[in-house]
């Protein structure tokens, strides 16, 4: 405690002499700290995570809307294949063409009959088109890819597309 007031005054003189030693002593730390190494590797990471994870999972998500894509080419030139010789598996069942359905069991991935369509009046043949939109989950940027699709075989002659 102080016991006499002008002796516990702060003048600009004490205060410039305060505020120079801890000054120092924040400089002295910050020096230590750009010193000290140990902890490198994971602020480097930290940095770096981002970037490398966006990058990876984007490779994951591109590879996945490809096999889709793949998957709707094969299942799609399989269906107007059936339709066009006229298989059993296209056959229509109580006046319901089984072609879209057909095309969504060969298809191999997790596409319904809805995304399929068949023209069996087609000028080139028996028609199967395919529509599918997939929604990539790229980390911090959301996007959607629309894949479509499209096979057309005649029938051997003297035949008919399935109905």
């Amino acid at each position: 405690r102080c016991r006499r007031k002008l002796s516990c005054a702060w003048n600009s003189k004490m205060s410039a002499t305060m505020q120079l030693s801890i000054m120092h002593r924040v400089s002295k730390r910050l020096r230590a700290l750009v010193r000290d190494r140990r902890a490198n590797t994971a602020v480097e990471f930290a940095l770096a995570a981002p970037a490398l994870f966006l990058f990876m999972f984007g490779i994951i998500e591109v590879g996945y809307a490809l096999w889709m894509q793949n998957a709707l080419d094969y299942s799609v030139a399989a269906a107007a294949r059936c339709a066009s010789l006229n298989g059993s598996a296209c056959a229509a069942v109580a006046g319901t063409s089984q072609v879209t359905t057909y095309a969504a069991s060969e298809s191999g991935a997790s596409l319904t009959s809805g995304a399929f369509t068949y023209l069996g009046t087609a000028v080139c043949g028996c028609q199967v088109s395919g529509n599918f939109t997939i929604a990539l989950e790229i980390p911090w940027s959301p996007v959607t890819a629309n894949l479509s699709s499209s096979a057309c075989i005649a029938p051997p002659p003297h035949k008919n597309c399935a109905s």
